[in-house]
């Protein structure tokens, strides 16, 4: 199957972390192709945006029919647009795209810097009217009127709950509907000052989800988890806000179908087998020697554990993972496999069930998300 062509129509950061850097690589990392059409050029680092130059309205519009005139296209992602005669001139041409449209309001920079004026946002409004989903943060919902208005376009609303006041505190992020509200996803706050372009992944990640033809719901899931997995990957680059890390998001977390990413081995002498794994090479994250437990990560984000009270066992746990347990593990069933435990939620994050293969092997099906790599317990890497 081709890759899914995004449009992304989008400003350049020179530090990399948002805008159209961004963009293409969140598109390029969930497997889709990314086309872009520049509306500014910025001067930008971690710790401010020093300078803007607009690029011409009808040099943007011409970036546009460049490429879907030969490439074509299967959604699009609207970011920061420059000017009020770019947000004209854009408007005018996607009412003749019949794909589905992801609008970022981009109006200040994660550093404070403002990206568009007070005539720019008053066109917003017709944006939203061709949009399919809007993302706005939530001072950039409040100066759009508020949920109420943005729903009265039609379009889905993904309120990003990033800015909401106090620190620790989980962040909730919801999707509504003209018809109302659709998910809530909660998540645990990230202590992390890499949160530049945050906005922009997460929107070009709906975007090209759902150019590969998920439904919102799934696209803004998939997203999420994406955005978080780069933030926990973060190098620190920069004085200021920090670029995420888009590059370490392993696709194995990304991918539809089954993935087998772990597999436990018994363990009788658990400092020597401990050692024996970090001499080939492999990363240590969790050490548990009073659970007997130890796992490992491999380059590829493959992961192995070793585990003393497996230790008179002739077998291995083999982990594979599906962003679908439930409806996997209930066709299986239904096909007459016999599970020892069906899914349930664990102490550690992870949804798993249990069964076995004909020799005996525990074969674990699981669900976890970013707790399989960054559990809260994760060794911090020394650098």
């Amino acid at each position: 199957m081709s890759a899914a062509r995004i449009l992304i129509i989008a400003g350049s950061d020179s530090g990399g972390g948002a805008g159209i850097q961004a963009d293409i690589k969140t598109v390029t990392m969930l497997g889709g192709h990314a086309i872009t059409a520049i509306t500014a050029i910025t001067a930008q680092n971690t710790v401010g945006v020093q300078a803007v130059h607009t690029v011409p309205a009808a040099m943007v519009i011409e970036q546009c029919r460049s490429v879907v005139s030969d490439i074509g296209i299967d959604a699009v992602k609207i970011g920061m647009i420059g000017s009020a005669e770019t947000a004209e001139a854009v408007t005018d041409f996607l009412r003749e795209i019949s794909v589905p449209i992801v609008f970022d309001p981009v109006m200040v920079a994660t550093s404070g810097a403002a990206l568009a004026d007070a005539r720019t946002v008053s066109v917003f409004q017709r944006l939203m009217a061709l949009a399919h989903v809007v993302t706005p943060n939530i001072p950039e919902m409040n100066a759009l009127g508020g949920v109420a208005p943005i729903l009265r376009h039609g379009c889905h609303l993904l309120m990003k709950g990033g800015h909401a006041e106090g620190k620790g505190t989980d962040i909730i992020d919801q999707l509504l509907s003209p018809g109302g509200q659709i998910r809530e996803w909660c998540n645990p706050r990230i202590d992390s000052k890499n949160t530049h372009g945050t906005g922009c992944t997460l929107a070009s990640a709906v975007a090209c989800g759902l150019g590969q033809g998920m439904d919102v719901e799934a696209a803004v899931e998939r997203g999420i988890e994406f955005v978080r997995l780069a933030m926990h990957g973060a190098d620190g680059l920069g004085k200021g806000h920090g670029p995420m890390a888009h590059q370490s998001v392993r696709e194995d977390a990304m991918v539809p179908g089954v993935s087998l990413n772990q597999i436990t081995l018994p363990a009788r002498d658990y400092r020597a087998s401990v050692l024996f794994y970090k001499e080939l090479g492999l990363q240590q994250i969790v050490d548990s020697p009073e659970n007997g437990y130890a796992r490992f990560e491999a380059a590829n984000g493959v992961t192995l554990s070793v585990h003393e009270s497996d230790a008179d066992s002739s077998g291995v746990t083999i982990y594979l993972e599906s962003r679908a347990l439930d409806k996997w593990t209930a066709q299986l069933a239904s096909d007459g496999l016999d599970f020892d435990q069906m899914p349930q939620d664990e102490d550690w994050g992870w949804r798993e069930a249990r069964l076995r293969d004909p020799h005996g092997n525990v074969i674990c099906l699981y669900q976890a998300g970013e707790n399989r790599r960054f559990p809260p317990w994760r060794m911090t890497e020394k650098k």
